[in-house]
């Protein structure tokens, strides 16, 4: 499975951005995907993230309200709409798939590279 990530960007504050995760290869059924971002200097958080089957979805508390997960299954495409973004969203945000579960990095099968979003005060 190959993920192909997309979207991110120079914003400033408030401003919104959209990424996109292309999956191709031997792509799994029942899965999920989601994303994870890294901070200059931290580790790496899970975000959000979205079964494909039912379109179930979970966020972090930081992004919760704002972040909006969603997929396309007919083009196995995963994206990230960010709203009223924030200086502090500045991160490399990575792709990531799981076979069962997908809330830390330990669940992760598949990385995809990662898109810069910086997001200026």
């Amino acid at each position: 499975v190959q993920l192909q990530a997309s979207g991110g960007g120079l914003v400033q504050a408030g401003a919104s951005l959209r990424l996109s995760c292309a999956a191709s290869g031997r792509t799994f059924s029942g899965g999920i995907m989601g994303w994870f971002r890294q901070a200059p200097g931290k580790e790496r958080e899970f975000a959000a993230s979205i079964t494909w089957s039912g379109g179930s979805t979970n966020y972090a508390d930081s992004v919760k309200g704002r972040f909006t997960i969603s997929r396309d299954n007919a083009k196995n495409t995963v994206y990230l709409q960010m709203n009223s973004l924030k200086p502090e969203d500045t991160a490399v945000y990575y792709c990531a798939g799981a076979r069962y579960k997908l809330g830390s990095r330990d669940d992760v099968n598949y990385w995809g590279q990662g898109t810069l979003v910086t997001v200026s005060s």
